[in-house]
């Protein structure tokens, strides 16, 4: 059970949160634990689904972006985005089970793609503390400054939903994958 609330709908969510959940529901089919909870507060709802959105705009591909999120979810140790990034990285990337493994040990089976998910895996256990070597090694492998600064931006958007569903031990509803230990 959640320590925080999680309205049972889209209905039973404080008003302001309502048309932000419909269009999750729209995009997704369904609503998840996460944006239900996240419900409470329509604010954060509302900054988080603008960063992940605007994100979404960006150079970096889907797969890149799954790949990010496996990696901090297992560094954080977070069962629920760990299981919802692995469903998502399987049914909307296309990742298969050895690049996911892959990612979740902070590197890929693609070369360029090992680039920004270590670089990611970096920034995270480092907070920000990178070194000229990290920076290099992500420009070698072909990211511009642009790309690099999503990097860090999607670091910094799982990081929040890996500590919110942490804080809040969101149920999770999807298949369950659960972390190594964490870091």
């Amino acid at each position: 059970m959640s320590r925080i609330a999680t309205p049972t709908s889209i209905a039973t969510a404080p008003a302001a949160a309502q048309p932000l959940l419909q269009a999750v529901e729209k995009q997704l089919g369904v609503v998840p634990n996460l944006f239900r909870m996240v419900a409470n507060s329509p604010a954060a709802l509302g900054g988080y689904l603008g960063m992940s959105g605007a994100l979404a705009k960006g150079r970096l591909p889907a797969s890149t972006r799954e790949r990010v999120a496996l990696a901090i979810a297992e560094i954080n140790g977070c069962n629920y985005c760990l299981s919802a990034h692995t469903y998502l990285g399987k049914n909307l990337a296309r990742l298969d089970e050895a690049e996911i493994m892959a990612n979740r040990h902070g590197g890929s089976t693609d070369p360029k793609a090992a680039a920004a998910v270590h670089f990611a895996a970096r920034v995270a256990q480092s907070r920000g503390h990178v070194g000229d070597g990290d920076l290099s090694a992500v420009r070698l492998a072909g990211y511009d400054d642009g790309e690099i600064i999503e990097i860090v931006q999607h670091v910094a958007l799982n990081v929040w939903t890996n500590y919110i569903n942490e804080v809040a031990q969101t149920v999770i509803d999807f298949p369950v994958v659960s972390a190594r230990d964490a870091a």
